[in-house]
């Protein structure tokens, strides 16, 4: 039976994939280590690339599931482990329906840099089928995930992660890490869904209308960006200064907000 991936050196990163491939040993096992996988898990993994993760979660699991998008390495992949140990899930992890693989996912990947926002939203959708999920980011992402308000990080990504998921920084990850190596540091986080009873009850689709509205133009002020949707009685109501810009707000702040417009348009 395979279980080895070709060298990197074997394939040609693609940049319009966002292709970094992790080959740092320590980083490797000290990320694994840090997903604790267990057997009878549904782990998946976004973005196996040449298998540096696959190889060292197979050492721990039965089977895994893979998101790939590259046909090439889809191919490596599959001559590499046999279906019953990999299942290759061909295509763009930006469109793909997580919950067709059940409940309490365990999520992991070096995700690419390019489509990294984008896909963080995309896997917002599948919070209630989601365990955690363990990522390798650009640096100045995690930063702007796990950032407090009246922080120059804090922004739109900040408020709609951290209101369904607990985030923690977990190791920084040197640019010589990877083949090539990428010109921005990286860093791994963990997401834990939060729990129903942890998470206001709101129209999600106004919340982040809101969060999207206030953040639309970082320099001006509340009164400014949110004109269309809350008036100065408002905000005095609410109790919050219309002179703030939306990075000085917290994120019961924008529930607060969200709670009000929903009220006023009955």
């Amino acid at each position: 039976m395979k279980d080895r991936m070709p060298k990197t050196s074997d394939h040609i990163p693609r940049k319009r994939f966002g292709q970094n491939f992790l080959v740092d040993e320590t980083i490797i096992q000290a990320i694994v280590n840090a997903i604790h996988p267990q057997a009878g898990e549904t782990v998946v993994e976004i973005g196996p690339g040449l298998g540096a993760l696959t190889r060292p979660l197979l050492e721990r699991l039965p089977h895994l599931h893979v998101v790939e998008l590259d046909r090439d390495l889809i191919a490596r992949l599959q001559k590499a482990w046999p279906a019953e140990r990999l299942s290759v899930h061909a295509g763009d992890a930006l469109k793909f329906d997580f919950s067709k693989l059940g409940s309490d996912l365990r999520i992991v990947g070096n995700l690419p840099y390019n489509i990294s926002s984008p896909l963080l939203f995309h896997l917002m959708a599948f919070a209630a089928h989601i365990r955690d999920m363990h990522f390798m980011l650009q640096k100045e992402v995690v930063a702007r995930m796990v950032a407090a308000p009246s922080t120059p990080d804090y922004g739109r990504l900040s408020v709609m992660l951290q209101r369904r998921f607990h985030l923690e920084w977990l190791l920084d990850v040197p640019p010589t890490a990877f083949n090539p190596a990428p010109r921005v540091d990286s860093a791994v986080v963990r997401l834990i869904p939060k729990t129903v009873s942890e998470i206001a009850p709101l129209d999600e689709s106004l919340f982040a209308r809101v969060v999207a509205t206030a953040f639309s133009q970082r320099r001006k002020t509340l009164r400014n960006t949110l004109s269309a949707l809350v008036d100065q009685e408002a905000f005095v109501q609410l109790g919050i200064n219309p002179g703030l810009r939306a990075e000085n707000l917290a994120l019961t702040d924008y529930e607060d907000i969200t709670r009000h417009v929903a009220l006023s348009r009955k």
